[in-house]
């Protein structure tokens, strides 16, 4: 058995998950009584995988040539994320003044998966290098 590229590999596991999850959301919102596709959510699980896969790249292809920033230029990247919520998200969402419960999840629902599927990934890419 060939050993995979960690790159398609977690491709291949963030993909599925962010799908199951995108669909999953949506049948809760629609048994809930709410639009399938309101709060951006499909703006949000596009950005977040983009985002995700961005970062989680870069840093695997420049690894060696930043090995000892690794961990700041990941943390970087989370805060990029936060950016680009106060930047896309948050206007729509604190339109009305307040943020409610829906587009709270629509945002942090494929945010959190991201973020430890890239926290696990980088964790092993570390954990090779040492």
């Amino acid at each position: 058995m060939s050993k995979r590229n960690p790159i398609t590999l977690f491709l291949l596991i963030l993909i599925p998950l962010l799908g199951a999850s995108f669909l999953l959301h949506i049948i809760i919102l629609q048994n809930n009584g709410l639009p399938k596709y309101g709060d951006k959510i499909v703006l949000s699980y596009i950005i977040n995988f983009l985002l995700a896969s961005i970062i989680y790249i870069g840093l695997y292809i420049f690894r060696n040539k930043i090995k000892t920033q690794i961990g700041f230029i990941f943390m970087a990247g989370s805060f990029l994320k936060f950016i680009v919520f106060f930047i896309l998200f948050y206007p729509s969402y604190k339109a009305d003044g307040n943020i409610t419960t829906s587009e709270f999840a629509s945002f942090f629902m494929p945010y959190a998966i991201c973020l430890v599927v890239e926290t696990v990934f980088t964790a092993k890419m570390l954990q090779k290098m040492e």
